[in-house]
């Protein structure tokens, strides 16, 4: 069979590649063109465009490079129709996503969505436009089952990826780990200030603040090779920060705790049971229009999936210096919240289903395509 997947931000990088390693798994004939990154790439897909070069957050920024998004619209299309796949697999990024859904749609390709669009918090008139061009969701947070029930869309829960990529990790020495990022022998605070430069720019420099208020814990930072070290390097110029790249699990391995830029970070942070502080700081216009539209009472996907506030979110004004040294300060020494966090932390392992969620997806991406002669094993 032949697949088209597009993935348009690393998290989705990740998502997609392990979809992409069970689809082999029950396909060997697969043949795989996509939009992604590294990971997807590794697993043997064509990567026609990576994701570095199509991720714009925050409304201001999108129409700022509304040209670059409609040439890519069309690029996208034109690639699809020449390509002619059996299936088109999409990764969240619904902005781009939803658009591609509509053409593949008129032209008679099935359409399956994998990792929903957060349309449950915005934009809840997307559920309509998903519901007419795409075949199936396939969602990985349990609440949305039935969000999509509710608007009659043709919807499975095949449990969360990152519990699989969590229990697949590699247990790391910490001496080992230490030595070969040369850290010195200190808890270790780790620094996730997100996969996109614009916003690493901006989160990193407010982490950063308060590492001299905690002389005694090292802090890291989790690099992505897709950004580049020389991009992080030039904002740690005059920090005591070091960074790490492409370890960001290792890191939290061994981190006592850990900020976090609100993402899919946030998720396999606690999933990882490290304290966190969950941060973010967007464009001011941008926020201003998202906070009249957006309907969910928290930004992280911890506190979304509990429905209830888990991890301390630091949002706009709030995420400060003064705020920042005071979290991190309960997280790493208040033993009553962190006895707390164990026990919210193992409740949201439970909410979350059971591992196999990629193997999940591919059975039944094949056992829905009509007529293609596949037997599953």
């Amino acid at each position: 069979m032949k697949y088209y997947i597009i993935a348009g931000e690393a998290s989705g990088d990740v998502h997609a590649a392990n979809l992409i390693r069970s689809l082999r798994q029950k396909d060997a004939e697969a043949k795989i063109r996509a939009w992604g990154g590294d990971r997807m790439e590794a697993q043997g897909a064509e990567v026609v465009k990576h994701y570095r070069d199509l991720a714009f957050m925050g409304f201001v920024e999108v129409l700022m490079n509304i040209g670059t998004i409609a040439r890519n619209i069309a690029y996208c299309k034109k690639d699809i129709a020449a390509f002619q796949p059996d299936v088109l697999i999409l990764v969240d990024y619904p902005g781009f996503n939803l658009r591609i859904a509509e053409f593949a749609h008129q032209q008679g390709i099935r359409v399956l969505y994998y990792i929903s669009p957060q349309v449950w918090a915005w934009k809840k008139s997307r559920v309509h436009k998903i519901k007419k061009v795409v075949d199936k969701m396939l969602v990985i947070l349990p609440f949305e089952k039935a969000f999509y029930e509710k608007y009659g869309v043709d919807v499975e829960f095949v449990g969360h990826p990152l519990l699989d990529e969590i229990k697949a990790q590699k247990k790391v020495n910490r001496t080992e780990f230490l030595e070969k990022n040369c850290l010195q022998d200190q808890p270790l605070i780790a620094l996730l200030p997100g996969s996109r430069k614009q916003e690493i720019n901006s989160m990193l420099k407010i982490m950063l603040t308060v590492e001299d208020r905690f002389p005694d814990y090292q802090f890291v930072v989790a690099g992505l090779s897709s950004v580049g070290a020389d991009f992080y390097q030039n904002i740690l110029k005059k920090a005591r920060a070091k960074l790490v790249m492409d370890q960001t699990s290792s890191l939290l391995q061994h981190a006592r705790a850990a900020l976090v830029t609100s993402g899919t970070a946030t998720l396999e942070t606690a999933l990882m049971e490290v304290p966190e502080v969950v941060c973010y700081k967007g464009n001011f216009i941008s926020v201003a229009i998202a906070r009249r539209i957006i309907d969910v009472k928290y930004i992280s996907l911890a506190n979304l999936i509990m429905d209830r506030e888990i991890v301390k979110e630091l949002i706009q004004s709030q995420l400060n210096t003064k705020n920042l040294s005071h979290e991190l300060n309960v997280i790493l020494s208040d033993q009553k919240k962190l006895q707390q966090l164990h026990s919210d932390y193992k409740e949201l392992k439970e909410k979350l289903g059971k591992e196999g969620a990629s193997l999940r997806t591919a059975e039944i991406i094949l056992e829905t395509m009509p007529n293609q002669g596949l037997v599953i094993p």
